[in-house]
């Protein structure tokens, strides 16, 4: 027998990347609760970074995968925080730990597209 082994509205359903776009859902509304002006900003999930290096992407090498990124408001776009979901999944093992990951990357960018610290932006961000 071949189909789905719980019905779609089971956690169990959600895709990896559904599991991991709730994660950064999470984040974002823990800091916005201390900044409102994150409404302001879409956070998106990508699978991995870009290769190309054009656009909003710099260029990184072999030992410098990029967690995150940030693409600052223009031509009337609003700012843009990212996440890279497959750098952040292979660097932890559980939830709890990716989770955390993934709350201190966007406490990074969060910080870089407002010209502050992750300290500012999170009191609570290095204590892990």
């Amino acid at each position: 027998m071949r189909g789905p082994i719980a019905p779609p509205q089971v956690p169990l359903a959600a895709s990896r990347a559904e599991v991991f776009a709730d994660l950064v859902q999470d984040s974002v509304e823990r800091l916005e609760r201390r900044w409102p002006q994150l409404a302001d900003i879409d956070f998106l999930v990508l699978e991995v970074p870009r290769l190309d290096g054009k656009g909003d992407q710099a260029a990184w090498s072999d030992e410098a995968v990029p967690l995150g990124g940030i693409i600052p408001a223009r031509d009337g776009r609003r700012a843009r925080v990212v996440v890279y979901r497959r750098p952040v999944e292979i660097r932890t093992k559980g939830r709890d730990e990716r989770a955390a990951l993934v709350h201190e990357v966007v406490v990074e960018q969060v910080a870089e597209l407002l010209g502050l610290t992750p300290e500012t932006v999170d009191p609570r961000y290095g204590e892990d």
